[in-house]
């Protein structure tokens, strides 16, 4: 709350130039903030005048010499310490590559470190994940946690474009009649098609199958995770585009997604992380290989891939409903 001294200063400059404002305020004598940051029930009024005052008094800050000397001393500054700083990250980065460089093998010469890798996932890879295929035996064994952070990178992305697209009253409240109507879903409506309709009906089931079929032999053969998951995603994509949202609401919510994303990632996290620390410490984990070439086979891998598989479908088709409306699953 304002003390009355200050009230009756402020009542007084009220009708006073925009110079005399300026050195009283210098002089402590008036806060012309003090409307902004007070705590009180009253409702604050004329802020658009306050804001224009305070852009005055900015800009008679700047017109002072003793500024442009304090403004031009911070920019000499930063300058400095900019180029310092770019110097100094030019020749650790160039450091870093020269002797990088060094220790690469002769030209023609076989690097045979890094061969031991490839060997191993080519000699053992059977034995010791399960997989026929061992690039899933690679992506989601060996190097499982590098796909791990591959499917927090399309949840984090998922999460950044619902910030930036997502509808709500607090973007959606424009004078603009243009903009306004993407309030509706029949601004983006493509459902009346007759065509897309007749085909959908024919191919949508038959995609989700061949999205199925792909995600559950990944370890047999060339697909996994994120194969099946972009068919998946695809499907759901080119069923929405023929019938509508409508319909596609009644089975996929944004509460469905964000569940089946948070705990498909948590499964992947819990289950490899288990068998990590098992494998450190020399421990068995139980977790049978099964026969090779048989569905259930691969360990973990299987349920690996249908994790993975399930956050990219849902990635892809929130990109899709927030490019397209603004948002996923109904209101």
């Amino acid at each position: 709350m304002q003390s009355p001294e200050m009230q009756k200063k402020m009542s007084e400059s009220e009708g006073e130039p925009m110079n005399e404002k300026f050195r009283k305020w210098l002089d402590g004598d008036i806060d012309i903030m003090e409307d902004i940051t007070r705590t009180t029930n009253k409702r604050d009024l004329n802020r658009d005048e306050l804001k224009k005052q305070k852009k005055e008094i900015d800009e008679i800050i700047l017109r002072r010499s003793e500024s442009q000397e304090i403004i031009l001393a911070e920019q000499k500054g930063f300058y400095f310490f900019y180029n310092v700083i770019a110097v100094i990250s030019c020749v650790l980065l160039i450091t870093v590559l020269l002797i990088c460089v060094a220790n690469l093998p002769r030209f023609g010469q076989e690097n045979e470190r890094a061969a031991i890798v490839a060997q191993r996932y080519i000699e053992k890879g059977l034995e010791e994940t399960g997989a026929v295929n061992i690039v899933s035996g690679m992506i989601l064994d060996y190097r499982a946690f590098d796909t791990l952070g591959e499917s927090h990178v399309l949840f984090t992305a998922l999460i950044c474009v619902m910030i930036l697209l997502r509808k709500d009253w607090k973007n959606m409240s424009s004078k603009f009649e243009d903009y306004s109507k993407i309030r509706s879903d029949n601004y983006f409506a493509t459902e009346k098609d007759v065509i897309l309709q007749k085909i959908g009906f024919i191919l949508v089931p038959c995609i989700f199958v061949f999205g199925i079929y792909v995600l559950l032999n990944g370890q047999n053969s060339p697909g996994g995770g994120f194969s099946g998951g972009a068919i998946l995603g695809a499907a759901m994509i080119i069923f929405t585009s023929a019938f509508g949202f409508d319909k596609a609401d009644r089975f996929f919510t944004l509460k469905l997604s964000s569940y089946v994303t948070f705990v498909a990632l948590s499964f992947y996290s819990f289950a490899k992380g288990y068998v990590f620390i098992t494998g450190a410490n020399g421990l068995d984990n139980h977790i049978p290989k099964g026969i090779p070439g048989a569905i259930l086979s691969g360990g973990l891998i299987l349920p690996l891939d249908v994790a993975v598989g399930l956050v990219v479908a849902c990635t892809m088709f929130g990109f899709y409903s927030l490019f397209r409306r603004g948002m996923i699953g109904g209101n």
